[in-house]
């Protein structure tokens, strides 16, 4: 709720430049990576609890303590940030034209404003889902596959089994932090080498196959795990097979980083070529990453449930559905055209629009279409 209307700000702060776009989009990854890292390390304080002494009580133990005091923390951080950002930030008041229309329903709006995306934008939203079918297995079963699968756990098991879950889940949220901090470092070199690899979709279509090896290697993280236990029994898993799990983890920190932030980057683009604003597109792009999350909750447990339980069933799903997004976005998903085409796109249909709906301002089209045209060429003749 909070990231939709976060990214069109920024898209509207970037003014239709491209560059800035996808710059800001690869800043606020890094952003989420560092607030990523200081909630992992506030939930691992088990201490937590005593910086606000009431939230421990007789109804709520040391571990709901520290997580209510972490709830209450983010609260205070959230209210903070929200008023500084709307102290400091300006944005140029909107002028809304007086038209009559006819009041439309909220879905009437919404399936308007679908009818009117352009093939690039219904491109992108196949790949986004696509992207998280792909990733939602993972993040909602990391934490348990490492406590089940590699730890030898169970959540309601024997006292034993219990314990090794536990240490298991707890190892996956250090898997997690180290993801992050990944994650941070790594949406800054974003811009970088998508130009060295001859566009964003390309750099997209990579990571998501290094997500698929991933989630092949979570596979014989497994069986090797499965097989040390076999001949040893329940017992902490050797170096090797948590190095290769806490691998995975931090290695996955770069396909998050671009599915954090190459989709909205591409949103904002081909929304900023059309009529369609950037803030419904980027609202519509949420739409296609909450719906995987729907399916995928609702196909993962009788899934997992078929092949014996576990998690592997719903982590290879995850694997093919990413190898198929990494092929839509190499090879279907088109490129954003270049910059001065994109502004004089935009600038002809602005001014279409608007003598559409004043007529005696018809003459405004031609004047933008003009000076647009002549600008564009002094910017080819500077490439």
């Amino acid at each position: 709720m909070l990231q939709g209307p976060c990214r069109a700000l920024l898209a509207d702060m970037s003014c239709n430049n491209h560059k800035k776009m996808r710059m800001a989009n690869g800043f606020f990854s890094f952003f989420m990576g560092v607030g990523n890292v200081l909630g992992y390390a506030a939930g691992s304080n088990n201490k937590l609890h005593k910086f606000l002494p009431f939230t421990l009580t007789d109804a709520c133990d040391t571990y709901c303590a520290n997580l209510k005091t972490c709830f209450l923390i983010d609260i205070v951080f959230l209210l903070l940030i929200t008023t500084f950002a709307v102290l400091t930030v300006t944005e140029k008041p909107f002028e809304r034209l007086e038209i009559d229309e006819e009041a439309t329903p909220f879905f009437g709006k919404l399936f308007g404003a679908l009818k009117k995306l352009e093939k690039p934008m219904w491109i992108l939203l196949l790949v986004t889902a696509l992207n998280w079918i792909g990733w939602f297995p993972f993040i909602m079963y990391d934490t348990d596959w490492m406590g089940l699968e590699v730890y030898g756990g169970k959540p309601k098991g024997s006292p034993e089994e219990v314990k090794f879950y536990d240490r298991g889940v707890r190892a996956g949220a250090l898997g997690l932090m180290i993801n992050s901090f990944v994650l941070g470092f790594s949406a800054l070199a974003i811009e970088p080498i998508s130009r060295i690899l001859g566009g964003l979709r390309w750099w997209w279509g990579v990571v998501n196959i290094i997500f698929t090896v991933c989630m092949g290697s979570t596979v014989v993280v497994t069986k090797v795990a499965q097989r040390w236990r076999a001949v040893n029994g329940l017992l902490p898993p050797p170096i090797n097979v948590r190095a290769g799990a806490f691998s995975i983890f931090a290695v996955l920190g770069i396909p998050l980083s671009v599915t954090f932030s190459v989709p909205f980057a591409l949103a904002s683009i081909f929304s900023s070529e059309s009529d369609a604003g950037q803030g419904l597109s980027l609202g519509i792009l949420n739409l296609f990453i909450v719906i995987p999350q729907f399916i995928v909750s609702s196909v993962s447990g009788p899934l997992d449930a078929a092949f014996g339980g576990g998690n592997l069933p719903a982590f290879v799903m995850g694997g093919i559905a990413s190898f198929a997004s990494a092929m839509c976005a190499m090879f279907v998903l088109p490129d954003p055209p270049p910059q001065s085409e994109a502004s004089l796109t935009m600038a002809v249909h602005r001014a279409q629009l608007l003598s559409s709906l004043v007529p005696s301002h018809r003459h405004l089209y031609h004047c933008c279409a003009f000076d647009v045209h002549i600008c564009l060429k002094f910017a080819r003749s500077d490439l």
